[in-house]
């Protein structure tokens, strides 16, 4: 069970994650009509360049399950950002494919890039920074392994 110092970091994490997921969302709407998954997936994609990620090391990626990864490339805009196919290697299994027009809408400029700072980091004093960052990448660390740390654009 958490002591008090923990459930009061806890929650303040939780809060914060949740600001910045909504301010991310918010904005990728407003500038591009892309959701915050959309991104996920486009930018997940991107950074496979030489190869195609097969669906399961995709899902693990970026956090999520199969399934919800299947259901999201089903459901993107007809505009085909992305393709989900059978893999050439392995017939059994499934890839997802990046095609030009989502690089296209990676490309575009936006203001959601610099989400991050103005949404969280503009009321963190300058003192608090080191210790901030020291305690968030201690947190990645001892993460899930399974879970590759989101290293994206954003």
């Amino acid at each position: 069970m958490a002591d008090e110092e923990q459930q009061r970091a806890w929650l303040a994490y939780i809060k914060v994650q949740l600001r910045l997921v909504y301010e991310m969302n918010r904005q990728l709407q407003s500038d591009s009509d892309l959701s915050l998954a959309d991104w996920d997936v486009l930018t997940a994609l991107s950074r496979k360049r030489n190869r195609q990620p097969d669906h399961h090391h995709l899902a693990a990626q970026i956090g999520w399950e199969r399934s919800r990864l299947s259901h999201h490339v089903k459901r993107m805009p007809p505009e085909g950002w992305s393709n989900f196919v059978t893999a050439d290697a392995d017939r059994a299994s499934h890839e997802v494919r990046l095609t030009a027009q989502g690089r296209a809408v990676l490309e575009r400029p936006l203001r959601s890039r610099r989400v991050d700072q103005a949404a969280v980091l503009h009321g963190v004093p300058r003192e608090l920074l080191d210790p901030l960052s020291t305690a968030l990448e201690a947190c990645t660390r001892t993460s899930s392994p399974r879970i590759t740390p989101f290293a994206g654009n954003l």
